[in-house]
């Protein structure tokens, strides 16, 4: 696993927008790296002079990304993006890096990944809604526990089992256009992009916070990660 050479200089910005759940992730993040500066934070200043970013994301697509762009943190999150340094997203974080959503009559993403963001209960390319394997209506959203596979190796599954369990509610999911970037993949009536890598970034549908071992792992992970896949 690649890690940062320096620990103790480790900043870890939590972007506050408005719309994540922000208490338990950074509180997570120092638990599990607690020799890391963790700042929950709107300044831009700190934000871009941090060693590792957090993008975090609940609620509805619209609201995030119309926070995003009003407080000028669509340009930074690219601009973050385009530097090395490590970049994580958790849940509607990781759906704002998409092209396109289909929530609330479409929504314009930050476009750093290419893809769209569909909807669990009736996909809009077919007529019945989604079902499981024995013929059963889905339920939306797709709220537990549920299976993460591994599509490639990736410095932040280190000490993380294929197919361990993490917590996910979304009723929305991530359709990538290019296999590549799929880091993981989970199945609720269809498969679906479970997390997300690029160079230096790495998103996760699921909420690591929220999901024991294996989601403090990957947070332990991101904590000394240098942002080299």
């Amino acid at each position: 696993m690649s890690t940062s050479s320096n620990a103790s200089s480790n900043t870890i910005a939590v972007i506050d927008y408005g719309m994540g759940n922000l208490h338990s992730v950074s509180k997570a993040l120092e638990h599990v790296a607690p020799d890391a500066r963790v700042i929950v934070t709107a300044d831009t200043r700190i934000i871009s002079e941090a060693d590792r970013v957090l993008l975090p994301g609940v609620g509805a697509m619209r609201d995030c990304m119309g926070e995003i762009r009003r407080l000028g943190f669509d340009q930074l999150v690219k601009e973050i993006a385009e530097s090395g340094r490590p970049l994580l997203g958790v849940c509607v974080g990781m759906q704002a890096m998409l092209d396109h959503s289909e929530e609330n009559n479409g929504v314009d993403g930050l476009g750093l990944f290419k893809g769209e963001v569909r909807f669990f209960g009736t996909d809009l390319h077919e007529a019945d809604p989604q079902q499981n394997n024995a013929g059963e209506r889905l339920k939306v959203p797709h709220m537990g526990w549920n299976e993460v596979f591994h599509s490639h190796e990736h410095p932040l599954w280190h000490n993380i089992t294929d197919g361990d369990r993490f917590y996910f509610v979304h009723s929305y999911y991530v359709d990538a256009a290019n296999f590549d970037s799929v880091a993981g993949t989970c199945h609720y009536g269809v498969d679906f992009a479970a997390a997300i890598a690029r160079n230096n970034i790495f998103a996760a549908q699921f909420h690591p916070e929220k999901s024991q071992h294996a989601g403090l792992q990957l947070l332990k992970n991101f904590a000394g990660w240098d942002g080299r896949p």
